[in-house]
């Protein structure tokens, strides 16, 4: 006879509120995983506000698109930069323009995967 497993069920994700966009998400999980080095201990309900994932989701959505090619080294660069600034490029900027284009491609590629697993609206 097979031993039923035991699977704990989320009990955050019913008040758990997604975040309003891709950048927001990226710059709360920069921001924790900073908070981690640093000896914060970063975990599920710890925050002002629910959310229904953890930082490392986010970064692992990153790199599953890395590994399906739909993202290069470049986005990954940019993407890593500017989250360590807490801004995005500005394509205003003379300097930032190919960076600003490199952001907005890895934001429109990520928007797809965070939404469909309910981390962003």
């Amino acid at each position: 006879m097979p031993r039923e497993r035991y699977a704990p069920k989320p009990f955050l994700t019913l008040a758990a509120e997604p975040f309003e966009s891709v950048e927001e998400a990226w710059f709360w999980s920069v921001q924790c995983l900073q908070a981690r080095r640093e000896g914060a201990r970063v975990g599920a309900g710890r925050g002002e506000t629910l959310r229904p994932c953890d930082p490392d989701d986010v970064v692992a959505a990153i790199y599953r698109l890395y590994r399906q090619r739909r993202l290069n080294q470049l986005h990954l660069g940019v993407l890593a930069e500017y989250g360590k600034r807490l801004l995005p490029p500005d394509e205003r900027r003379a300097h930032e323009g190919k960076a600003a284009t490199l952001w907005h491609e890895a934001i429109e590629r990520l928007t797809g995967t965070l939404r469909a697993k309910g981390i962003v609206r």
